[in-house]
């Protein structure tokens, strides 16, 4: 008797006395970090004008330069940092023309290509280091050739051509950006028939419709000589090294090789102006196109050729093996250190960067900033956090992808969550896609932070708007950073930022005043979207189980599959074996919170006596494993580094994310072929599917069959 009452009295004694001395509960440093005291508006406005003051694409020394502000940054808040170089290929322009031959009496015309300064530019000084307007990685060769207009370039519009019996073969191709990704553009005019492509942004999608609108500095709007250069590569990573590190003295595919993947176009391309665009459509004749085709109401009347007007397109890239810089700032967790809360964000840009991607970095310097003013008051993670800045992703998503197969075993067993921001501001409304069972963390952080746009109501509130449930898109395309956690080795993911898309995107009009007048004035937008990814990483790296909740997936792949059953329920294919292995995931995400409920009832007053630390681990790996188990070894067909079964681009689309890729790559193949095998074939695919559904349960389940 009087063992146990002592036993008793030791136990409340101890428990009063954790009570007494313990520090704040983890809730109490993570309301900190979103409150007014530590966020810094100024300061982010700091870091985005000092990291955009010269135009910084990857392999330059201005980017060397910007990823040593990043480190000392880093550094200075009390982190574990470092830089992580890769040794690529990149690509830059060695020399580029374009002329074009107008039917009599206008005479020939020689392009410029050149994006104008304006009065008063601030960035005059420095606007000889912008690069000449190009592809990354396109063709390098000469073509000539009658103009088709094509409109966005889409699949669906070269069968729009092929219904008014135009063409294509041997023209160069002038599309319109806006739809779809610029390297799909030129794969498809490849795929065409056609010889070459010109890209150009529209003034009816990127100029404020034309008219009266006015263009930048004077309003948002792109000017008529502004440019939007980027990638036209469809991989990820350094093209000559698809699965391995581009480390120094690695092994490399050749040129030849690399041209042979598929990856990298075939046929010249360049982008070009609105104004040249519109120059080169005066010259096109045949057939009027159809009226979604036409531009802004004082545009010319649009038509698809071919010719009269005839180009001379002309480019030489040069190849470089560059070394590129990941700036990686570590803050280790004290109870489980082998457990990674990843956060990332880009650095390089083809410009100055304002909007993509410096607009994230700066929130990134936030982020860690407020971190460090935690751990002065006495916050220590549970968990560790992970901050990279990752360079090249500009070309194909270099940065990150050369680091996570470097430690893609690492990663693969630790990582328990990648959260991605690129482009954070870029206007208002807050904006956010992830792998599904982050949705209610997602939900859950917007409601605890205020509207940058309007004090009386949260970002959940305005996220919603009037509707019951925010729209959260998936990660399926390859747009960003998290294509590689996500569809090369299954690790759950979110990516979310401020605005959409805005009319100066990858132009030298993307600079600080740009963002400073029209995107973010008062720089409450950055402050809001650092609240909101930070707070997911806090509830992430400290609560003792894992925000995950996979109800949310088992509803999202039972909305998915029937979309496709009834997209080819007269096909024979029986979905039954899908719906059942997602059946089956819906029972393991209940009973798995089941169990988590069991664990957390059973603490009280004993349980300083009891050891709960083994039985939560082990949970939490089975949550943070199970998107794992959505991967498959072999990966895609025909696209093999695509290891997720459930998310990946689009084929015709590489920004466009498509569910059960697998299964939508053979049914667009059988409707093409309709033969018994190619159909056979998607009956495979949708029972790969099932079989990846199936583990998932398995690893959430946690039991051996």
């Amino acid at each position: 008797m009087f063992k146990t009452t002592a036993a008793t009295f030791l136990a409340i004694a101890t428990s009063f006395s954790i009570l007494l001395f313990s520090p704040p509960p983890k809730s109490y440093y993570h309301s900190l970090f979103i409150s007014n005291s530590l966020s810094d508006n100024a300061s982010i406005s700091h870091h985005l004008y000092t990291l955009t003051r010269r135009p910084h694409v990857a392999g330059s020394q201005a980017n060397a330069e910007a990823a040593a502000y990043v480190l000392s940054t880093l550094s200075s808040c009390n982190m574990q940092a470092h830089i992580v170089s890769y040794e690529v290929l990149l690509t830059y322009p060695a020399s580029r023309s374009l002329t074009l031959t107008r039917p009599p009496p206008d005479p020939p015309l020689t392009f410029d290509l050149k994006q104008e300064i304006y009065e008063g530019d601030p960035y005059a000084d420095v606007a000889n280091e912008v690069l000449p307007t190009f592809h990354a990685y396109a063709k390098s060769g000469s073509v000539t050739g009658p103009v088709v207009y094509v409109n966005y370039g889409r699949v669906e519009d070269y069968e729009t051509l092929k219904e008014m019996r135009v063409n294509v073969t041997g023209t160069v191709v002038l599309a319109r950006y806006g739809q779809i990704y610029r390297g799909d553009i030129v794969m498809n005019a490849f795929d065409a028939g056609a010889i070459g492509a010109l890209v150009y942004t529209d003034k009816k999608d990127y100029g404020g419709g034309g008219g009266d609108a006015k263009w930048f500095p004077d309003d948002k709007w792109m000017p008529p000589s502004g440019v939007q250069v980027g990638t036209v590569y469809n991989g990820s990573g350094d093209p000559t090294t698809p699965g391995w590190a581009s480390t120094e003295g690695c092994e490399r595919l050749s040129v030849e090789e690399v041209e042979r993947s598929g990856d990298v176009p075939l046929i010249p391309s360049l982008p070009i102006s609105g104004a040249d665009g519109e120059t080169i459509l005066r010259s096109i004749g045949g057939q009027i196109a159809k009226d979604d085709w036409q531009g802004s109401k004082d545009a010319p009347t649009y038509k698809v050729g071919p010719g009269p007007g005839v180009v001379n397109l002309d480019y030489n890239g040069k190849q470089v093996i560059a070394t590129i810089q990941n700036v990686i700032g570590v803050i280790e967790g004290v109870e489980e250190p082998d457990r990674f809360v990843i956060l990332g964000n880009h650095r390089d840009a083809w410009t100055f960067g304002a909007v993509d991607p410096n607009s994230g970095t700066a929130a990134l310097l936030e982020v860690a900033q407020r971190l460090w003013k935690l751990q002065k008051n006495g916050w220590k993670p549970r968990r560790t956090i992970i901050l990279c800045n990752w360079d090249a992703e500009e070309y194909g998503l270099i940065g990150s992808t050369e680091w996570v197969e470097e430690n893609r075993e690492l990663l693969a067993s630790r990582a328990v969550a990648y959260l991605n921001v690129d482009s954070a501001v870029s206007g208002a409304g807050f904006q956010a896609a992830a792998t599904p069972q982050l949705d209610e963390l997602l939900k859950q952080s917007a409601q605890q932070v205020q509207d940058p746009d309007n004090s009386s109501r949260t970002i959940y509130e305005q996220w919603v708007g009037s509707i019951d449930s925010p729209v959260i898109g998936r990660l399926g395309g390859a747009g960003s950073d998290y294509a590689a956690f996500v569809q090369h080795i299954g690790v759950p993911a979110a990516d979310m930022h401020f605005g959409g898309g805005y009319p100066v995107y990858h132009s030298m009009y993307d600079d600080y005043i740009w963002m400073e007048n029209f995107g973010d004035p008062m720089f409450h937008r950055h402050v809001a979207v650092a609240s909101v990814w930070g707070l997911v990483a806090l509830r992430l790296a400290d609560e003792e189980f894992l925000p995950f909740d996979y109800h949310s997936y088992a509803f999202e792949l039972q909305k998915m599959a029937k979309d496709l059953e009834n997209e080819i329920s007269d096909e024979g294919i029986t979905f039954s074996p899908l719906f059942k292995s997602i059946e089956e995931l819906s029972k393991a995400a209940s009973k798995i919170n089941d169990q988590k409920k069991e664990i957390k009832e059973a603490k009280g007053w004993t349980s300083i006596w009891r050891n709960n630390h083994v039985k939560v681990r082990e949970l939490n790996d089975r949550l943070m494993m199970a998107e794992r188990a959505f991967t498959y070894r072999d990966g895609l067909l025909r696209r093999p580094w695509y290891k997720h079964l459930i998310y990946a681009p689009s084929r015709h689309n590489d920004y466009g994310s498509t569910s059960f890729p697998g299964i939508d790559d053979a049914i667009e193949n059988a409707k093409n072929l309709n033969t018994t095998e190619s159909w056979n074939l998607v009956q495979h695919e949708v029972w790969r599917v099932s079989r990846a559904v199936r583990h998932a349960s398995l690893v959430l389940n946690g039991e051996l069959t």
